[in-house]
């Protein structure tokens, strides 16, 4: 069995541990502050809340780490949350008119679409960062702009609301039966974490996702098919920024081009406050989840402690400045700490 911290005195084991665990320590000790802060925190109805309100952006969190992990970044999904449920919304109030066709027929046509266009831009982005050697940052902040103007025509400058059928808006919006305010979307996030920790953590595929993180020249000379790394990268976190698009239209029945605002900067730093490298190679699912966790625990301490919404933002800035501050340091401590 393979013993990390073996061979290693009792401080410097420790040291390493904290190292390893940092988002863990770090989510124990706020959830103790708030905890002794406010006695409706540590509520169940508290708690579920918390994960249903961080459902949506959680899932673009675990997109997010895939990407990050190949050593790369997209500022689009924000954008691709607004464009998915304007085109979802559009379809659904004017393809029944149009096609003569059922409004669930509709709004699936719609989903699909929205999916599909999705993808499309996810390729285009892996495609022209492998390919044309353009950095991610500016490819995604070209799409970003481009969904943004798309969702903006598509909506015509303004909310397209009560378009959405019935069973999307329940879905969206509905509940677990019994269980007070755990929402489908809480299910989904949960879903979504199981399928991307197996993948990160037990497939050929997400090995070749750290691999062309960590050297993509060596990934390549070992065989490793970099451009498809990237591909399932950019298409993953897309796909999943058009289901929350979707989703969130729903939850509210509304789609506009206003939506996600910013969601991205949310998902980077649930991502890099869980341990994933912004160089790349270096990442956990699990540390993202905590990211998740982290994040969500500070806004509705926030919110219970009735902070204004420009102090909220102040507090979210300090904490990318933290994320970054740790994802820089955490491997320099640790191979310090190891030799």
């Amino acid at each position: 069995m393979n013993k990390p911290y073996a061979g290693k005195s009792a401080g410097r084991r420790i040291a390493m541990f904290a190292v390893d665990h940092v988002i863990e320590i770090l989510l124990i000790l706020l959830v103790l502050i708030m905890w002794a802060s406010n006695d409706r925190f540590m509520t169940l109805a508290n708690w579920l809340s918390i994960l249903k309100n961080q459902s949506l952006k959680g899932m673009i969190a675990f997109g997010m780490t895939m990407v990050i992990v190949t050593g790369q970044i997209d500022l689009s999904v924000g954008s691709t949350v607004a464009f998915a449920g304007a085109i979802a919304a559009w379809c659904s109030r004017n393809l029944v008119e149009m096609w003569g066709i059922s409004s669930t027929a509709a709004c699936v046509v719609g989903i699909l679409l929205a999916l599909l266009a999705a993808a499309a831009f996810g390729a285009l982005f892996a495609v022209s960062q492998h390919k044309l050697a353009m950095p991610a940052f500016l490819v995604t902040l070209v799409g970003q702009y481009a969904m943004f103007g798309l969702a903006g025509m598509i909506c015509g400058g303004y909310p397209i609301d009560n378009a959405l059928p019935n069973w999307l808006c329940d879905f969206a919006s509905g509940r677990i039966s019994g269980i007070r305010s755990l929402s489908y979307q809480a299910i989904l996030l949960l879903i979504v974490f199981g399928v991307t920790f197996y993948i990160m953590e037990y497939t050929t595929t997400g090995r070749n996702l750290y691999a062309t993180g960590g050297n993509p020249e060596s990934a390549r000379l070992s065989g490793i098919d970099v451009l498809h790394s990237k591909l399932v990268a950019f298409i993953a976190i897309q796909l999943l920024a058009a289901v929350a698009g979707i989703l969130h239209s729903g939850q509210v029945n509304s789609a506009s081009h206003t939506y996600g605002k910013g969601w991205e900067a949310d998902a980077i730093i649930a991502a890099v406050i869980g341990g994933t490298s912004m160089a790349g190679g270096v990442g956990k699912i699990w540390g993202t989840f905590c990211g998740i966790l982290f994040l969500g625990v500070v806004t509705n301490g926030m919110t219970i402690l009735n902070l204004s919404v420009y102090m909220q933002y102040v507090v979210q800035a300090f904490l990318l400045f933290i994320a970054v501050l740790i994802s820089t340091y955490r491997v320099a401590a640790k191979s310090h700490l190891e030799s």
